[in-house]
């Protein structure tokens, strides 16, 4: 098994590309070594020394890291709890953990998150992350967007929602009048 890996725009993020299907249906975001619970690739990877988050696309895994750790160090370790992960045979995640769909949006809102899904969440997959729609507030057409995975902390996240995102939804949904980060 080979396993790519990539460079995201934040530092403290890395891809791993394994070359097969890792979270297909729904993306899976662990914050935290407890969130990790009864997830066998992500038990692995938060068993390496340095490990912060980590964030499962359809065909991706992002790892991110603590600033104090290089990745030359750590690198190889999780290289091979990932190959332990898929060629062990067993379920890569326990049930659930999965992106939640939440109550059903109308309106502006739906718009809103269907540009995000169609337009903006593909680009931010190439570079290891996920920008989730939260909240449109009517009243001052404030968007608020979760950002996960290459996205949360990284140094680029300012500019991809103002000079982004802001403008592409500020083009086709003109209710909306800025775009902020919500704390997950």
């Amino acid at each position: 098994m080979f396993i790519q890996t990539e460079a995201t725009p934040n530092p403290n993020t890395l891809k791993f590309l394994p070359g097969r299907e890792v979270s297909p249906e729904t993306p899976r975001e662990f914050a935290t070594p407890e969130n990790a619970t009864g997830s066998p690739l992500a038990e692995e990877l938060f068993a390496v020394d340095g490990v912060t988050g980590v964030f499962c696309g359809a065909d991706y895994i992002s790892v991110s890291k603590d600033e104090s750790v290089d990745w030359v160090h750590i690198k190889p370790a999780l290289l091979g709890a990932i190959m332990d992960a898929f060629t062990g045979g067993g379920p890569l995640f326990a049930r659930g953990g999965g992106e939640a769909d939440g109550p059903a949006l109308e309106g502006v809102s739906k718009e809103i998150k269907e540009i995000i899904d169609s337009r903006v969440r593909p680009a931010v997959a190439r570079d290891g992350g996920d920008i989730v729609f939260e909240s449109f507030d009517e009243q001052t057409g404030v968007v608020r967007l979760v950002m996960r995975g290459a996205c949360a902390g990284c140094p680029s996240s300012t500019m991809t929602l103002k000079a982004g995102i802001e403008n592409l939804l500020k083009h086709y949904v003109p209710e909306v009048t800025a775009v902020e980060a919500a704390n997950a």
